[in-house]
């Protein structure tokens, strides 16, 4: 989410360039997953800025928006850090991935339940959508996305998540106050430390220095 529609056309555009520019770099069909999640998160964006010159409201886009934000994310992020880790990484990302699954379906079925509403406020864009023990998803939500990439064995990953971990809160607190949304910021950060990843993963992939014991 950024502040404004062409704030979320030109960052939705350039995060997906990188997001090109990451499944290029790939080396390995099981790194693709995660290496094309730039090109979701810049959809994302594009997606919003068509809410924003909708004025909010419910339609496709508001509805397309929330999907990608909250089921498809729950179960992408850690799916793909899976497929890319190591095999004997992969033992302790079964829990991640199957909390995900698991969020993942609770928040589909909100979201096929209730209606999804968008409004505008500001600088920021408002969600509005009923679903069942918020807290008890958002916990589960971060376990499945922060959690994987803690617990990838993968350095580059594990920054990738300290950094979601501490700037989400961040993002939240401003989109909270209707200050700003800085979600798009922390998207282009984040999708530039995955080119990075992808940039560098053959040699990664070789070096026991790369991984977090």
């Amino acid at each position: 989410m950024c502040w404004s529609a062409t704030a979320d056309l030109v960052a939705g555009a350039g995060i997906a360039v990188v997001g090109v520019a990451s499944v290029g770099r790939v080396r390995e069909r099981r790194d693709l997953p995660l290496a094309a999640l730039p090109l979701l998160l810049g959809a994302h964006q594009i997606v919003e800025s068509v809410v924003w010159h909708r004025g909010g409201g419910g339609g496709p886009a508001t509805y397309v928006w929330a999907v990608i934000a909250l089921p498809l994310l729950a179960v992408w992020v850690p799916f793909g850090v899976w497929c890319a880790a190591a095999p004997t990484a992969r033992r302790r990302l079964v829990l991640p991935l199957a909390v995900g699954v698991a969020t993942a379906a609770v928040l589909a079925y909100g979201l096929a339940d209730g209606p999804v509403t968008a409004e505008i406020h500001g600088r920021t864009v408002g969600y509005a959508f009923g679903l069942p023990n918020p807290a008890v998803l958002v916990v589960g939500y971060l376990m499945a996305t922060v959690g994987s990439l803690l617990l990838s064995g993968d350095r580059r990953l594990w920054l990738l998540g300290a950094l979601v971990g501490v700037g989400a809160p961040a993002c939240w607190a401003l989109w909270r106050l209707e200050f700003v949304s800085t979600w798009c910021a922390l998207a282009a950060v984040c999708s530039m430390l995955l080119f990075d990843w992808a940039r560098t993963r053959p040699a990664a992939s070789k070096s026991p220095g790369n991984l977090v014991t």
